[in-house]
């Protein structure tokens, strides 16, 4: 009888090992298969061109320039 269920225990944590290691695998090709599904869109979509922004400096009277002690600050 003990060694029945020693063999029991034997097969359930055979199976219980086999079960885990499936769901390892599986996962980790699910994780695989979305990472290169996104890595091809991206390579794939069209990306914009950064367009230059132009910044207009104010009048010179609304020049200000001021020091606070850790360096000089030019507000345009």
């Amino acid at each position: 009888m003990q060694n029945l269920r020693s063999a029991a225990f034997a097969i359930a944590g055979l199976a219980f090992v086999g079960i885990a290691a499936a769901f390892a695998v599986s996962l980790t090709l699910i994780v695989g298969a979305l990472l290169t599904v996104t890595m091809a869109v991206r390579m794939l979509l069209p990306r914009a061109k950064r367009q230059p922004v132009y910044a207009r400096a104010k009048r010179r009277e609304d020049l200000r320039v001021w020091n606070d002690g850790k360096g000089t600050i030019i507000d345009l």
